[in-house]
């Protein structure tokens, strides 16, 4: 199955664009969720309309579309999924590709991306033995390209051969096995996201600020890379992710019973904002005004959930990674963290007022371990998860 997992597809212009159309269908009766790119020559063999009808998404069409650079600027588009896909792959495309063209949308994409690319070649069968399309098939592949076809068959403008398009249904065999074969298959890994609220009375709570996007963006780059992923989230703004089990939970309490529930895992990322404090004997009504004065609130400490997990003698994961939400001495404070709790790495990040790291869709990090501090440039928090589950796959590995 395809749950929750992110396909960009390129359409390029050739007779075997119609079966795109399908090749959407099967995508989404799987779980997938496909956002299309058709190229200019797409056109001319199916339309936006149907493309955008069958895919339940806009149809991104030109690289210079003030609109859409505004909701989506086209390198973002390039890094959000977690596979991008080239169906048809035309003897131009390859061209482009191989020789890092970058003259159209599509072309940009797939020079900008930094996800996994898998092309679906279908060409007129002398051009798919000629020279030039073989050196930039070799090229592709030695680049890290998927290929997936083509098949001999009856090409419409007369000839046989090969040159066929891959079926759809060949298609997204060859994407299922993409993501089957992850090198996070067979790793259980547990993700804790979002705040906590802990009760006031029925209509207070107080809390840490959180958006829930890191955590959300965390799950689903290791999910990609074929990890089950258990989600344990607090109420996020940010909708959870598809593709992963998830468990909602309000309180901290709830969250290390979460937790707990979900060991054994071969690692955990707690990025939730899980607030230190809750307070004690909450009222089970509402706090009324009163000329008497302010109510008096006694507080307690919450469960220290990181440390619990990372100190544990029965079921601790072989890796334990912490986040540090600091607004000063980020690293001299995160490194004291990391020891203090005793996980293996800790991930800073500056949260101080200004920094736009609450509720935005940047992040700047410092990735601590026993060995090294690494600090990561600035960059979406899509592309921070994508980096951290990847140095997460080789650690695990």
């Amino acid at each position: 199955m395809l749950t929750g997992k992110h396909i960009l597809l390129i359409i390029g212009g050739g007779i075997a664009a119609f079966k795109s159309l399908d090749l959407i269908r099967r995508m989404r009766e799987r779980g997938a969720i496909v956002t299309p790119v058709l190229t200019k020559a797409g056109e001319e063999f199916v339309t936006p309309l149907s493309v955008s009808a069958l895919a339940g998404s806009t149809v991104y069409r030109n690289l210079f579309d003030l609109n859409d650079e505004a909701e989506m600027g086209h390198i973002q588009l390039s890094r959000v999924s977690d596979l991008v896909v080239v169906a048809p792959a035309t003897a131009d495309l390859m061209g482009k590709m191989a020789s890092g063209l970058a003259n159209d949308l599509a072309s940009t994409l797939l020079l900008a991306t930094d996800t996994p690319v898998l092309i679906a070649p279908a060409m007129n069968v002398r051009m798919w033995q000629h020279a030039a399309t073989q050196r930039n098939l070799a090229t592709l592949k030695n680049d890290g390209v998927g290929v997936v076809g083509p098949n001999d068959g009856d090409m419409a403008c007369g000839e046989f051969g090969p040159g066929r398009m891959a079926e759809p249904l060949e298609i997204v065999a060859a994407i299922q096995t993409h993501f089957s074969a992850g090198p996070l298959s067979g790793q259980r890994i547990l993700v804790t996201s979002g705040p906590t609220h802990e009760p006031i009375d029925p209509v207070r709570y107080i809390a840490n600020r959180s958006s829930g996007a890191q955590g959300t963006a965390i799950a689903r780059a290791l999910s990609a890379l074929g990890a089950e992923v258990v989600f344990v989230t607090g109420p996020a703004d940010v909708p959870p992710p598809a593709g992963v089990d998830i468990v909602h939970v309000k309180t901290a309490q709830e969250m290390l019973g979460a937790v707990e529930a979900t060991l054994p895992v071969h690692a955990a990322v707690f990025a939730a904002a899980v607030a230190d404090w809750r307070v004690d004997c909450a009222s089970d009504r509402k706090l009324k005004k009163s000329k008497g004065g302010l109510p008096q609130l006694a507080f307690v400490e919450n469960p220290d959930i990181l440390r619990h997990i990372a100190q544990s003698k029965k079921d601790r994961p072989k890796l334990v990674v912490g986040f540090a939400a600091e607004t000063n001495d980020v690293l001299e404070n995160a490194t004291a963290k990391r020891l203090r709790k005793g996980c293996d790495w800790i991930v800073a990040n500056d949260v101080s007022t200004g920094s736009g790291v609450m509720g935005g869709a940047e992040n700047t990090v410092i990735v601590i371990d026993e060995h090294r501090t690494e600090t990561w440039p600035k960059m979406t928090k899509v592309e921070v998860a994508k980096r951290l589950a990847e140095r997460m796959a080789q650690a695990l590995a």
